[in-house]
Protein backbone atom coordinates (compact mmCIF):
# COMPACT_ATOMS: atom_id res chain seq x y z
CA UNK A 1 0.00 0.00 0.00
CA UNK A 2 2.91 2.29 0.88
CA UNK A 3 4.31 1.60 -2.65
CA UNK A 4 1.42 2.36 -4.13
CA UNK A 5 0.75 6.12 -2.55
CA UNK A 6 4.55 7.00 -3.58
CA UNK A 7 4.03 6.26 -6.87
CA UNK A 8 1.35 8.25 -7.03
CA UNK A 9 3.22 10.55 -5.18
CA UNK A 10 5.57 11.02 -7.94
CA UNK A 11 2.98 10.66 -10.56
CA UNK A 12 2.00 14.12 -8.71
CA UNK A 13 4.93 16.02 -8.67
CA UNK A 14 6.32 14.96 -12.17
CA UNK A 15 2.85 16.21 -13.62
CA UNK A 16 3.05 19.67 -11.21
CA UNK A 17 6.28 20.30 -12.25
CA UNK A 18 5.70 21.89 -15.37
CA UNK A 19 2.47 23.15 -15.14
CA UNK A 20 3.83 25.81 -11.97
CA UNK A 21 7.02 26.38 -14.27
CA UNK A 22 4.49 27.21 -17.51
CA UNK A 23 2.53 29.80 -14.78
CA UNK A 24 5.62 31.52 -13.37
CA UNK A 25 6.85 32.05 -17.23
CA UNK A 26 3.18 33.71 -17.80
CA UNK A 27 3.82 35.72 -14.80
CA UNK A 28 7.32 37.21 -15.65
CA UNK A 29 6.34 37.59 -19.40
CA UNK A 30 3.33 39.71 -18.39
CA UNK A 31 5.35 41.55 -15.81
CA UNK A 32 7.74 42.38 -18.60
CA UNK A 33 4.98 43.56 -20.81
CA UNK A 34 3.49 46.26 -18.31
CA UNK A 35 6.96 47.34 -17.05
CA UNK A 36 8.10 47.99 -20.80
CA UNK A 37 5.35 49.27 -21.73
CA UNK A 38 3.86 50.95 -18.91
CA UNK A 39 2.29 54.50 -19.63
CA UNK A 40 1.52 57.10 -16.78
CA UNK A 41 -1.16 59.26 -17.14
CA UNK A 42 -0.80 61.26 -19.95
CA UNK A 43 2.76 60.85 -20.26
CA UNK A 44 5.54 58.77 -22.64
CA UNK A 45 6.15 55.50 -22.04
CA UNK A 46 9.26 53.52 -20.22
CA UNK A 47 10.33 52.49 -23.62
CA UNK A 48 10.37 56.37 -24.91
CA UNK A 49 12.10 57.55 -22.12
CA UNK A 50 14.94 54.68 -22.84
CA UNK A 51 14.90 55.94 -26.25
CA UNK A 52 15.48 59.94 -25.16
CA UNK A 53 17.98 58.82 -22.35
CA UNK A 54 20.14 56.80 -24.97
CA UNK A 55 20.18 59.48 -27.71
CA UNK A 56 22.10 61.76 -24.88
CA UNK A 57 24.43 59.13 -23.38
CA UNK A 58 25.31 55.90 -25.76
CA UNK A 59 25.26 52.98 -23.55
CA UNK A 60 23.54 50.27 -21.99
CA UNK A 61 20.26 50.81 -20.24
CA UNK A 62 20.77 49.11 -16.07
CA UNK A 63 17.96 49.80 -14.44
CA UNK A 64 15.05 52.22 -14.92
CA UNK A 65 12.29 53.03 -12.37
CA UNK A 66 9.43 55.55 -12.01
CA UNK A 67 7.85 57.66 -9.21
CA UNK A 68 6.41 60.84 -8.83
CA UNK A 69 6.32 61.41 -12.82
CA UNK A 70 9.94 60.69 -13.64
CA UNK A 71 11.38 57.93 -15.19
CA UNK A 72 15.53 57.33 -13.54
CA UNK A 73 17.56 55.62 -16.05
CA UNK A 74 20.88 54.84 -15.05
CA UNK A 75 23.32 53.81 -18.26
CA UNK A 76 26.55 52.53 -18.30
CA UNK A 77 28.12 54.47 -21.13
CA UNK A 78 30.54 53.10 -23.85
CA UNK A 79 33.44 54.54 -21.78
CA UNK A 80 32.66 52.64 -18.81
CA UNK A 81 31.23 55.42 -16.81
CA UNK A 82 27.49 55.01 -15.19
CA UNK A 83 25.07 58.05 -15.97
CA UNK A 84 21.42 58.58 -14.08
CA UNK A 85 19.23 60.42 -16.46
CA UNK A 86 15.52 61.96 -14.85
CA UNK A 87 13.58 62.19 -18.22
CA UNK A 88 10.04 63.95 -16.98
CA UNK A 89 7.34 61.48 -17.32
CA UNK A 90 4.96 63.46 -18.83
CA UNK A 91 6.38 65.57 -21.39
CA UNK A 92 9.76 63.37 -21.81
CA UNK A 93 12.20 66.61 -21.33
CA UNK A 94 15.15 65.78 -19.67
CA UNK A 95 15.34 67.38 -16.15
CA UNK A 96 18.76 66.06 -15.27
CA UNK A 97 22.15 63.98 -16.23
CA UNK A 98 25.06 62.89 -13.57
Amino acid sequence: MMNRWREILVVVVVLIGPITQALASGQHNAANYYRTNSTPSAGITEQKAITIAQQHVKGKVLAINHSDDVYRIKILSQQGTIHIILINALDGTIISTH
